[in-house]
């Protein structure tokens, strides 16, 4: 079974190792370059230390790997702070956190176990993109607000929001499970209901404007 060492040099469970790899994977679909980041200075000031088989992660606190993760971090705090301009970023990392998600979760799991390893990439990768979704399709319905303000603050909420589980599974990596099961279904939630509103909206908008479509058959 694989091992994770944790806050204060003590091994992980399974569990633990997939509620850390969950919550990891799914907060890279909101922040990938911060997830990174925060990873990395926790390696880097000992807040996560390594068992053998995983010293390969310790790459994350390379400061070149840091610094790079910090200019993409800051950029995309801006960018996700101005209405459209959110969107087209998330769209073009609509491949690329899910992809940093699975390889983060791949990480986590021990190399000599090479099915666990398949599992956590698929299950990373997943959680990273549904997560993803979520937020993509969220900034898509604030977008529709003509006032200004809501972008920045539903921005800085998944800001807060980001670092402050972060730190939880950091420290408290026997509590990770729960916060991945539960981010997990927050985010097919917020999709299911999103995705209606948007529809709703739609329809509203075709009606308003007269689509032929929804208009009634001739009388001949």
């Amino acid at each position: 079974m694989p091992h994770l060492g944790a806050a204060g040099g003590k091994a992980m469970g399974l569990a633990e190792i997939l509620g850390v790899a969950g919550s990891i994977s799914l907060l890279s679909g909101w922040r990938l370059y911060l997830t990174i980041l925060a990873t990395g200075v926790a390696m880097h000031f000992g807040w996560l230390p390594l068992p053998e088989h995983l010293q390969a992660l310790q790459i994350l606190a390379n400061p070149w790997v840091m610094g790079v993760a910090a200019v993409g971090t800051i950029a995309e705090f801006l960018a996700d702070k101005i209405a459209w301009i959110d969107s087209i970023w998330d769209s073009v990392h609509s491949i690329v956190r899910p992809l940093g998600g699975a390889l983060l979760a791949l990480a986590l799991v021990d190399s000599a176990d090479p099915a666990w390893q398949v599992i956590a990439f698929i299950l990373g990768g997943g959680g990273a993109l549904i997560s993803h979704s979520a937020k993509a399709t969220t900034r898509a319905v604030v977008n529709i607000s003509p006032e200004p303000y809501s972008n920045a603050a539903v921005s800085t909420g998944e800001d807060v929001a980001t670092t402050g589980l972060l730190a939880l599974v950091i420290a408290f990596p026997a509590v990770a499970i729960v916060i991945a099961l539960l981010l997990l279904i927050a985010a097919v939630l917020v999709i299911i209901a999103l995705r209606k509103l948007l529809r709703s909206v739609r329809g509203g908008l075709k009606r308003a404007l007269g689509d032929p479509a929804d208009a009634p058959p001739p009388i001949v």
